[in-house]
């Protein structure tokens, strides 16, 4: 660990760290109470006592109902947001929790409270702690469950709200999220609307060490969250490995330089699909249905006839993300079909789109409902029965 990977926070750098969120009317901090969250609500609240001007702050702790500590951890933060002169809430998750995935729908349900808070507050913007080492173990859980280039390049500064990226469709990809291998148009390097409630991560920059080591500085305790250590989840399980790749030189900081070179290779992948899906997406598709020139697509090079083919079906589908194993599958019997000139009679769904290859095109369109005759798989093969696609 470098010698300032230990040191506090100035204010000078909260001031860069902020900067261009200055002129906003208010945000809202994701503040659970552990030390990353604390640190956040501790050096805002300093930055904005030192603006004559600036957005109200307000600290939004989310009781998941899940530990019996919770409760106290967010009185602890309301005291010291009103010590600090910020306000607070505490919003609880409601209702029966799963009993598989508990992590992803606590995490959903923490976003999805925490816009709710955002938009009655009128706040553009929800801060949270995400850290380097966060960044470092996004990267490697996506790698360890196959994620493509898109989920590799981690998390971005700023992004939708996570649960939001089929709200608007655009060229982007995640092929990979911290919940699976899902192939999204719209991930988190997409740059939100006007009329979306941003996700912001300041520290995405700064070890976790240095926001520690801002708090003992300050004299400010913080709870400890023991799920952080649970073998059970595969984020506790890396941060045991953590120390061991750090030794072979695959630290946190290694792993996020990975993600931003990785990132600056998907923006441009993704600028040359958005011309290339407008290049060559056929205006006389009727409506329902996007259309592509079948000899520019088929020699596209196989990256980019991805992302085209899983805009259309993002854009079309009604099953959520597209996985990236399965649209590879796709696109490399799509393409097989197609060096027969014959087979102009290939049809396959994934996600709730039907994907077929005519004469001169390949057509996406709204899959039709489910019947118990299965959809044909080849071209102008038998079809067999079966329950679903």
């Amino acid at each position: 660990m470098a010698s300032d990977d230990n040191d506090p926070i100035s204010a000078d750098e909260a001031g860069s760290l902020f900067a261009d969120l200055s002129s906003l009317a208010a945000l809202v901090l994701a503040v659970s109470g552990g030390p990353d969250s604390t640190a956040l609500m501790y050096i805002a609240a300093r930055w904005r006592a030192g603006l004559k001007k600036g957005p109200a702050l307000l600290a939004v702790t989310v009781d998941h109902g899940l530990r019996k500590e919770a409760a106290g951890e967010a009185r602890a933060v309301a005291t010291l947001a009103r010590e600090l002169g910020i306000a607070h809430r505490t919003l609880r998750w409601r209702g029966a929790k799963p009993k598989t995935g508990l992590p992803q729908a606590a995490r959903a349900a923490r976003y999805r409270l925490l816009e709710t808070a955002a938009r009655q507050a009128g706040a553009a913007a929800i801060l949270t702690a995400h850290t380097l080492d966060d960044q470092a173990e996004t990267v490697l859980m996506r790698m360890s469950r196959g994620s493509g280039l898109t989920g590799l390049a981690g998390m971005k500064r700023s992004s939708v709200i996570p649960g939001r990226e089929r709200s608007k469709r655009t060229p982007n990809q995640e092929a990979g999220s911290e919940q699976g291998s899902g192939f999204r148009v719209r991930g988190p390097s997409a740059a939100p609307r006007n009329d979306e409630v941003q996700l912001i991560r300041p520290f995405l920059g700064i070890p976790k060490a240095r926001l520690i080591a801002t708090l003992a500085a300050a004299k400010l305790p913080f709870a400890d969250d023991p799920t952080n250590r649970d073998p059970r989840f595969t984020r506790a399980r890396l941060r045991v490995l953590a120390p061991r790749l750090a030794e072979e030189g695959l630290d946190a900081h290694r792993l996020a330089l990975l993600a931003g070179r990785l990132g600056r290779a998907e923006a441009a992948l993704a600028a040359e699909a958005a011309r290339c899906f407008e290049m060559l997406r056929a205006k006389s598709a009727k409506s329902g249905e996007i259309s592509f020139e079948r000899a520019g697509f088929s020699v596209l090079s196989p990256e980019i006839a991805l992302r085209l083919l899983g805009r259309a079906i993002d854009d079309l589908g009604d099953e959520g993300p597209v996985e990236l194993g399965k649209l590879e599958s796709l696109l490399s019997a799509l393409l097989q079909a197609g060096e027969d000139g014959s087979r102009t009679g290939f049809r396959r769904s994934l996600a709730g789109a039907l994907v077929s290859l005519g004469p001169s095109q390949v057509t996406v369109m709204r899959a039709p409902p489910r019947t118990s005759r299965a959809l044909t798989k080849g071209g102008g093969g038998a079809r067999t029965a079966r329950k679903s696609r």
